[in-house]
């Protein structure tokens, strides 16, 4: 019913121009909200006054504000899995105990905090060194959350960084090992292992590769290497020792991971004090998030904004476009985030889902994507709703003119969306070809985006980003009634790999497969010489 009211309230609104809205003078002021120092505002979209009491009334009616105190509280709200999902833990610095099943997981967590900051200075120290001297170069080899996290981060705080050079493999293609250690040196460089049972098939591959590598080039090649895993004991038998072995819970799932042990890259690279303050711009998201009434609360009202434009207007995918080139990685990363988390189609009551689940997203940063899909944005037959981001303040002050460009280009394009361009202002005088060039010239227009602004992208500004886009996960998972944390729909395709590997070999006949995998198994072979 909730739903149908919705969708009743998307049909009203299709022919509702966005910049006839701002005749409230006030609408700017009303349809943003303040986290800390960021601003989000969502006055660029079609949602009115009672449309956003309705969303509001949804998230409420949802049962969002016990979902996310059970969160909070240690809770196995991940059901399908009967696992607590305790992520906010790794940046609890400042608050107290949090349980699972009675027993404080706070103290563990401090530990490996502790665990990390000690490895992480003897490495930046030169204290810990490769078997050729002090370390320069860190490859962290994971996939998926052990990989788009850290990778993430480690780019977009490059300012930051006075550590070794940190490089990330995740691909399984040998082009993606071989082209990462093919310009380093094994006696100066430092292997990290991002796999929590270590087991997973493609780290573990290029991990065999890396420690091939190293072993060409140092006599102890396990002397250099260091695992992010629960499995101690496989570590071991790998070559790693146990105090270069940093473990986590069931409790922090890997695209939420990026705040503990998996982001042992990025606390190298730019040392523990930024990594805390990385942590500490989440913590206050959290707190936010957690305290905020729902109207006034940033990562609810991004959610609901992305509820009203998915399953109320139908716009099935949504356009992550940061205008800071160090967040460069940041569409991925949300890809992940939100399409493995949201991406279901059974509710927690184990029917079927009633609306569309999450969107398509993606992205690349603003200005280079001006000159690639903004054009399909801008003029084409679906619509697509955009959301920027942008700092006010770059880091680069003798190149201050590049940044106040770069948000005038930001502000402008969010601006162009909603107003559009009138045929009649194609700039053309008379004549039906100068006619038929203004249509080709014409904007529709009154196309929706959401911009957040923050002042610097600092580490702090950093972790209440991420934070932020985590908990807008959560929300929305939790008014479409799914659980936003598991990922089953990952495991069938890889399951289906390892039995096809010997077929791709052809070691093992495949009369079984269906006729188009037969096709192609043949062509392969052939291709290899087999």
């Amino acid at each position: 019913m909730e739903w149908d009211r919705l969708r009743r309230l998307a049909t009203l609104a299709k022919d509702r121009r966005i910049a006839n809205l701002f005749r409230d003078t006030e609408r700017a002021r009303k349809f943003s909200v303040r986290a800390g120092d960021l601003l989000l505002d969502f006055s660029k979209t079609s949602i009115d006054d009672t449309t956003f009491g309705v969303l509001v009334d949804m998230a409420a009616a949802s049962g969002l504000e016990a979902q996310r105190e059970a969160m909070f509280s240690g809770a196995r709200i991940n059901q399908t899995e009967n696992r607590a999902v305790l992520h906010t833990a790794l940046r609890n610095l400042n608050g107290g105990p949090v349980m699972l099943d009675g027993r404080d997981v706070m103290p563990g967590v401090r530990a490996t905090l502790e665990h990390m900051r000690r490895f992480a200075g003897d490495v930046r120290a030169g204290r810990f060194t490769g078997q050729g001297g002090r370390i320069t170069d860190v490859v962290n080899i994971g996939i998926g959350g052990s990989d788009l996290g850290p990778a993430m981060a480690v780019r977009a705080l490059a300012p930051c960084h006075d550590g070794p050079r940190c490089h990330f493999v995740s691909n399984v293609d040998g082009a993606d090992i071989h082209d990462t250690l093919s310009g380093l040196v094994p006696e100066t460089t430092l292997i990290i292992v991002a796999s929590k049972t270590f087991t997973t098939v493609e780290t573990m591959t290029n991990a065999e590769a890396a420690r091939a590598w190293m072993a060409a080039g140092v006599g102890e090649p396990g002397a250099q290497f260091a695992a992010i895993s629960a499995a101690g004991e496989r570590a071991a038998a790998f070559g790693i020792a146990p105090g270069r072995v940093f473990g986590f819970g069931d409790w922090v799932g890997g695209r939420y991971s990026v705040w503990g042990p998996v982001g042992l890259s990025l606390m190298i690279a730019v040392g523990a004090e930024d990594f805390g303050a990385f942590l500490g711009g989440a913590e206050a998201m959290d707190r936010h998030f957690r305290t905020a009434p729902l109207a006034e609360n940033m990562p609810v009202v991004l959610a609901l904004v992305g509820i009203w434009h998915n399953q109320g207007c139908g716009y099935a995918t949504r356009a992550v476009l940061p205008y800071d080139q160090r967040l460069a990685r940041l569409p991925a990363y949300l890809q992940q985030l939100e399409m493995e988390s949201n991406g279901k189609g059974v509710a927690m009551d184990g029917g079927p889902l009633p609306v569309p689940s999450g969107p398509v997203v993606w992205g690349e940063p603003g200005t280079n994507g001006q000159h690639a899909f903004y054009q399909l944005i801008h003029q084409g037959t679906r619509i697509i709703p955009c959301e920027f981001l942008v700092a006010a303040e770059g880091h680069e002050a003798a190149l201050d003119h590049h940044h106040r460009l770069l948000v005038a280009n930001c502000l402008a394009q969010s601006e162009a969306l909603m107003l559009g361009r009138d045929p009649s202002a194609g700039g053309m005088a008379g004549g039906e070809a100068a006619g038929r060039q203004a249509r080709h010239r014409a904007f529709p227009g009154n196309r929706p985006s959401t911009t957040l602004v923050y002042p610097k992208l600092t580490p702090y500004a950093l972790g209440q980003i991420i934070a932020l886009y985590e908990h807008r996960v959560f929300v929305e998972g939790a008014l479409l009634g799914i659980n936003s944390f598991d990922q089953w729909g990952v495991e069938l395709g890889k399951a289906l790999a390892r039995d096809m590997e010997p077929l791709v070999s052809a070691d093992h006949p495949a009369g079984h497969k269906d006729g188009s995998t037969r096709l192609l198994l043949e062509f392969v072979q052939a291709c290899r010489g087999r």
